[in-house]
């Protein structure tokens, strides 16, 4: 739905209430036309239902709006007497239309000096409850929304485990784009597990003014360009999706409207020069580890790696025992020999496990591995006597990578060596031809809705034959910090600005192993709670002063009520 169609839309609305309501506006001492008059109606209705001329706003902000539409009704028909409760569930379920059995078979008689207050416990529960989930939504719209990162993309810079705060007005709130969706939910509604939102209609795209757009090392939250799935880790065939109910990602900003990007043997460079990280930031690479006595788990984590695979030897092993082990193996091989090899992450299988279900196991040390290790990881390990060289694993140029943008034979790049590739930025113009639609027929097609076709040698976009194409919007590269095990833009391509949510800045918790499901073993990281993401330095935890604070707030508080009690008992 473009924006003279939301206009057609908003004004059919206007006709539907002023021909539902406009008698109920002359009884309450109102004028016909006043009815009729967008805006100037809502105010007028919200003095007829003895409520805040503010109201009027909530009813022009998406999703908040579906929340309040449902009180409007009622408010109105209760101030003409339509009390009962059939009457209440009646105008709901008629989505408003009751109110012209009101307005034209009833001779309902305006209430001036209702009572506003609910009748019943009930009734004041539902009431607070209402106004609770319009304030919430709210907020998560348009100010903060909580956030949990679910995958390894940001390892070390944001852990797996980490719940944040994201902030929606730094870049500006994006309005929500979905017209018709349940609040405070993205894509799907709890223990129903169905679609949260419906298609149609949608709401042009439109973002409120923020404090700046997403610059280069700002960590970026996005709705994820190559959504599809309905369901994660469910095989089934694609959706197509709403923007705003596409899935959220976190990741780093490292190219900017009208950058030329180029990956070099595992570094970004942009425009010809090596990009900088923040000081923050903690990237992580593959390194192959050589020792001539063994590489043993021990040392890697003695050197804080965690992202590694380890193989154990067992003698002989039998079905029972390989079922008992399945939760902590990913898999399991007979050799020629007759012994059995059992992988795992770094985790490896509880000494518990092992004696309960009477194994005799050895791991393996052998004298190369490879393990996804910060710079800070490598060196420690460099300077440790057992190691004997650390190498960061890179990918050598002109070998074509699995799954790599622009997923054309012409450009084989891999996630180490990659480009160089223009991001495009509103009003810049670049030359289309066979060789450089891989690039951006994406955006033009996805994301500006064009039809985009080629035939032999030429490129027709809506119908036209094409050398060229100028953008109508910005567009970002986006990388995760754990470079080798991230899918971001090397896979996708650009993010569009529509795309953009919001940046995270407050980490409130952090759980250690928060992949394993929280349970009453869980590990809090300490370090971490309260923490700011940006910044310089290391990061400092708020906890302990926020625990202060509402020490003393609630100290204050005691002898505040204290003292009120003293006055009113004097």
């Amino acid at each position: 739905m473009n924006g003279t169609q939301w206009i057609l839309f908003i004004l059919l609305v206007q006709v539907i209430h002023f021909l539902g309501t406009w008698k109920l506006y002359v009884k309450a001492g109102r004028k016909a036309w006043e009815a009729a008059i967008p805006v100037y109606n809502g105010i007028v209705l919200m003095q007829i239902i003895n409520r805040p001329k503010w109201w009027v706003l909530l009813l022009f902000i998406p999703i908040i709006n579906l929340l309040m539409f449902p009180v409007v009704w009622v408010e109105t028909i209760r101030s003409f007497g339509q009390n009962k409760l059939w009457q209440t569930w009646a105008v709901i379920l008629t989505l408003g239309f009751y109110s012209y059995v009101v307005n034209y078979s009833m001779d309902a008689e305006y209430i001036v000096d209702r009572d506003l207050k609910p009748r019943t416990g009930l009734g004041e529960w539902v009431s607070s409850i209402v106004f609770a989930v319009v304030a919430a939504t709210f907020v998560h719209t348009y100010f903060i929304q909580p956030y949990v990162i679910p995958t390894g993309s940001l390892e070390r810079t944001l852990r797996v485990g980490d719940f944040l705060f994201v902030s929606k007005f730094h870049f500006g709130a994006r309005t929500p784009m979905t017209a018709i969706a349940a609040p405070m939910v993205h894509d799907t509604l709890p223990i129903l597990k169905t679609k949260s939102y419906v298609n149609k209609p949608q709401i042009p795209y439109f973002r409120l003014p923020g404090l700046s757009s997403p610059k280069k090392n700002d960590l970026v939250v996005f709705s994820w360009p190559a959504d599809t799935v309905r369901v994660f880790f469910k095989a089934e065939e694609g959706v197509e999706k709403p923007i705003d109910k596409k899935s959220n990602y976190v990741k780093r900003c490292v190219g900017t409207p009208g950058d030329s990007l180029e990956i070099i043997d595992g570094f970004v460079h942009i425009n010809g020069e090596k990009l900088e990280l923040s000081y923050r930031a903690k990237p992580m690479y593959d390194h192959v580890i050589y020792s001539r006595k063994g590489v043993s788990s021990r040392l890697l984590n003695e050197a804080g790696a965690d992202d590694y695979k380890r193989k154990f030897i067992a003698s002989s092993i039998n079905q029972s025992q390989l079922n008992g082990l399945t939760p902590y193996i990913y898999d399991a091989r007979k050799r020629e020999d007759g012994k059995f090899e059992l992988y795992t992450e770094k985790n490896g299988i509880p000494t518990d496990v092992i004696r309960g279900l009477r194994l005799g196991l050895t791991e393996e040390t052998p004298r190369q591995r490879l393990a996804n290790l910060t710079f800070e990881m490598a060196e420690s390990l460099k300077k440790n006597q057992l190691i004997d060289s650390v190498v960061m694993y890179v990918e050598p140029k002109g070998k074509a990578g699995y799954n790599v943008f622009p997923q054309s034979p012409l450009y084989p790049w891999n996630t180490d060596n990659f480009g160089p590739i223009y991001i495009p930025e509103a009003g810049a113009t670049v030359e289309i031809n066979k060789n450089t639609l891989p690039f951006y027929k994406k955006a033009i097609r996805d994301y500006e809705k064009n039809d985009v076709k080629v035939s032999g040698e030429k490129v027709f976009i809506n119908g036209k034959e094409v050398s060229s194409y100028t953008f109508k919007q910005d567009y970002y590269w986006m990388m995760g910090d754990n470079r080798d095990h991230s899918e971001d833009s090397r896979a996708w391509g650009y993010v569009a600005a529509d795309h953009i949510v919001g940046k995270p800045v407050f980490i409130w918790l952090s759980f250690d192993n928060f992949q394993d499901g929280i349970t009453f073993n869980e590990k809090m990281r300490w370090d971490r709670v309260f923490t700011t993401v940006g910044g310089d330095g290391e990061p400092v935890s708020y906890f302990r002063y926020f625990l202060i604070a509402l020490a003393g707030w609630f100290v204050f508080d005691f002898f505040r009520k204290r003292r009120k009690s003293k006055s009113q008992n004097a």
